[in-house]
Formats: C-alpha cells, structure tokens, sequence
C-alpha cells in the first residue's frame, strides 16, 4: 500500500498525548494553560481528519500541529480588543475607541484602580458615602449647574431623564431632531423605550417657535431639543433658538431638556474648529437639563452626563433605571 494514502496519513497523526508529551507541548501548557492547550491540539487533530479523508493536503506531523497550535492560542487568547492606528482622517473614531485618554487620565486610573478607593465610602462621617459626589462637584464647577448626574452613556442619560420626567406624558420634539446615532439607534426609538410619548412639530427642514406653542397641551410634560451633532442641514432651513424652547416650557410649567450628544467643555473656536454647543450654553439659555457625552469631545471613558436644575436630577438619581444605567 503507498505510505501516503488517507489511511496511512491517519494512522501516523500524533496522539494529543505525545504532542502534550514533547517539548513543543511543553511550552504550550506553560504558556496557555493544559485545558486550553489540549482542546486546541483536538480540534486540529479533527480539523486534519477530516482534510485527510477528503483527499486534501494537510500538515499532519508534529512540529506542524504544535506550531498550528500556538499561533491559534495566541490569536484566541490575546483578547479581540487591540490597539490600531487610526489612519481614517477622523480623530474621535466611535468605531476605534472614541477619544483616547490623556496620560494624566490613565494615571489618575491607575492610581485609584489599582486599589481600593473612597468610591462608595465617606471618610469624614465613616460610613457608606455615594459615587455620585465625586464628579458631581467638578461638573457644577466646571458648568455652573445646580446638580450633576453620571450614567453610563448618553442614550441611557435620555431614557433616564425622559423616563423620570415624561412617562405616560408627552415630549415636543422638532422632526427635523429626530436623529439615528450609531447602531440604528433612533431618538424615537429611545423615547419610546422611556414610556414618553413623542409630538413631533414642524417639519424636517423648518420648524418654529409657533410650532411648539400650539403642540402644547395639558399632556405635555416637555418640550426637548436634540442636537444633530453626527449630521447638519444647509439651505432653505430654520430651527427655533434654545432659549425659546426654555421661554416657551417655562411659560407653560413645563421642563425644557437638551440632547446635546457630544457635547464639549471647551470652546472648540479657540483651536480654529467650528463651533460646537457647549453644555453651559445650553443652561445660560434656560435649558432646565442638559444631557451631553463623556467620551468623545470630553475626552473621557464612555459616559452620559446630566447637569441642571437640582430638584430634576434629583428626580432622575431617585427613579428606579438610574442605578441600572449609573456609571
């Protein structure tokens, strides 16, 4: 019989013994642990078999198995995340990362991660504190806002503020405002899930503070802007200013509320970019909440930041979502 039969190929493949015996198998273990190891010599032994019974070529001898082995433990194990260059001309990426964190930020991460920390724990009064505090008092300094409340992204800060505020009510909102952010989500989506009811007004290229004014009914509980900050309209276009949507809500007992989306501390013209709406612009007009991201203008981790009135966010820290969604 010729010795390079499917038969004979067979019968020749290493057992997984004999490769966990030898000295490749060796540094295998060590490296990856015997469980890993072994149920990757198995599954290329079988992925040889059946190559072999097939007629096709396979490497069916030790050393190549072995090396088989550990290239595929190393891809598998390493973990999927991994650093890229991002060669895309788009500096806050969302698909690679969003805005990588500044060397002080990860140092700040590792001096507090590396250990335990006063995140839920009150020094002064020795007992339990909340984590709340802790970037609550930089955001009212930094915006000037009454309160301030952290959750872990900016879709979960409007569910949550939509939800406290608006639930079972009605929620006015431009159709020109009625976005899709990445991953198909869609602001009417999102405020369904919320359990407001939305009202659109005006219409996708024009919509005025007349349109806001008659939508209003005893029903409504806000009326809400959504910055379209992944898209823009140009020509025969009109949006109603932030300040008459606050004037308006105010003068009907009602909230007025911000979707800012990216959002930004800083004034983006300084750096010679166009300008993009600052959170405390928003509350300068009379906005009463404002909710913006954490990670991408920010330049933060992931998160979704509520500011203003203090009697709303207390609300929002009250209602039973915020512990699910907090940061």
């Amino acid at each position: 019989m010729n010795a390079k039969t499917p038969a004979n190929a067979l019968r020749a493949l290493p057992s997984v013994d004999a490769l966990l015996s030898s000295m490749g198998g060796a540094v295998l273990v060590e490296r990856y642990g015997r469980t890993a190891t072994v149920d990757m010599l198995r599954l290329l032994l079988d992925e040889t078999r059946t190559h072999l019974r097939a007629g096709e070529a396979a490497a069916s001898d030790s050393d190549s198995l072995l090396d088989s082995a550990a290239a595929r433990l190393h891809t598998e194990l390493r973990g999927s995340l991994v650093s890229v260059i991002n060669a895309t001309g788009v500096i806050i990426h969302t698909n690679l990362g969003r805005a990588p964190l500044s060397d002080d930020a990860l140092a700040a991460v590792r001096a507090i991660g590396g250990g335990y920390s006063t995140l839920e724990y009150d020094l002064d009064a020795g007992a339990r504190g909340s984590r709340l505090k802790h970037p609550e008092t930089l955001l009212c300094a930094l915006t000037g806002a009454e309160a301030a409340l952290v959750v872990n992204n900016n879709a979960a800060a409007t569910v949550l503020m939509l939800a406290a505020l608006a639930r079972g009510r009605g929620v006015i909102v431009s159709r020109g405002q009625l976005v899709e952010i990445g991953g198909g989500f869609r602001v009417p989506d999102i405020m369904a899930e919320s359990g407001a009811t939305l009202v659109e007004i005006g219409t996708t290229n024009r919509t005025r503070a007349a349109d806001y004014e008659r939508a209003i009914t005893e029903n409504t509980a806000a009326l809400m802007r959504v910055h379209s900050s992944n898209f823009k309209q140009v020509g025969f276009v009109e949006e109603t200013a932030i300040a008459d949507i606050a004037r308006i809500a105010h003068a009907h007992g009602i909230a007025a509320l911000d979707d800012l989306g990216s959002g930004a501390l800083l004034d983006s013209a300084a750096y010679g970019l166009a300008h993009e709406p600052l959170p405390q612009e928003s509350l300068q007009a009379g906005m009463d909440l404002v909710a913006f991201s954490g990670d991408k203008l920010l330049g933060g981790p992931q998160a979704g930041i509520l500011i203003g009135r203090a009697a709303l966010i207390e609300r929002l820290r009250r209602h039973p979502l915020a512990r699910a969604v907090r940061a």
